[in-house]
């Protein structure tokens, strides 16, 4: 029987945590690391390069997050598996998560032999959500949540309001976006109008509530 080998590429910016993934996963002769990096931005560049069968990925990251990523890539990448390991815990994350595709979810705190089970289960076409998560999924069958204002942005305004909640000035979103700096102040003009907010502070606020970026990253 020939063995199906599965390219993963993963996306965790804790070093410790993104090493014993991929030791775990080099433990396999199923499955082939094709690429892994701390950096959400780099993260996306390495899946549309190397179109994995999986995708390890974390929420919280630097420069894109793990819900753009997530919603950028089963747009264009329908095929791809993607594992969420996060500890995350915000219902409303998690309803953005599972309406944008997510395969699994794992939280940080399970255990080696859950991230065992989660992977093969993932990999090979069947959904895991850990026991935290599907909690969170039965409260949100009986309490749905309208729509709001973050599903009226963009991608690239979503991805805007990141850059400027990690403290990033207009010339250096410009530079990480590869645009010019005119244009990154039109997209963050037009994103104040959109959500009527009016500074910096408002903006940052509002990619805390939605999970855009952490508290800490912010400090």
């Amino acid at each position: 029987m020939v063995k199906v080998i599965k390219k993963v590429v993963v996306i965790e910016d804790q070093t410790i945590l993104r090493d014993l993934i991929c030791r775990l996963l080099e433990s396999y002769p199923t499955f082939q690391l094709a690429g892994r990096t701390g950096d959400g931005l780099e993260g996306y560049d390495l899946c549309l390069k190397y179109q994995p069968d999986l995708l390890i990925l974390d929420v919280m990251l630097p420069s894109l997050n793990g819900m753009e990523i997530l919603h950028r890539l089963k747009s264009q990448k329908p095929q791809t598996r993607v594992l969420v390991f996060s500890a995350v815990k915000n219902n409303e994350v998690v309803r953005k998560l599972i309406e944008s595709g997510v395969d699994g979810f794992l939280e940080k705190d399970a255990g080696l032999e859950d991230m065992e089970k989660a992977v093969n289960c993932v990999a090979n076409g069947q959904p895991y959500f850990g026991p935290r998560i599907v909690r969170i999924m039965r409260e949100l069958m009986i309490n749905p949540k309208q729509a709001g204002d973050f599903e009226s942005l963009t991608s690239r305004e979503r991805e805007i309001i990141q850059l400027v909640a990690e403290s990033n000035s207009t010339k250096e979103i410009a530079g990480k976006l590869s645009i010019s700096v005119r244009t990154a102040d039109t997209h963050r003009s037009n994103v104040m109008k959109k959500l009527s907010i009016h500074d910096v502070a408002g903006l940052t606020r509002f990619a805390i509530a939605h999970g855009l970026v952490e508290t800490d990253e912010i400090l």
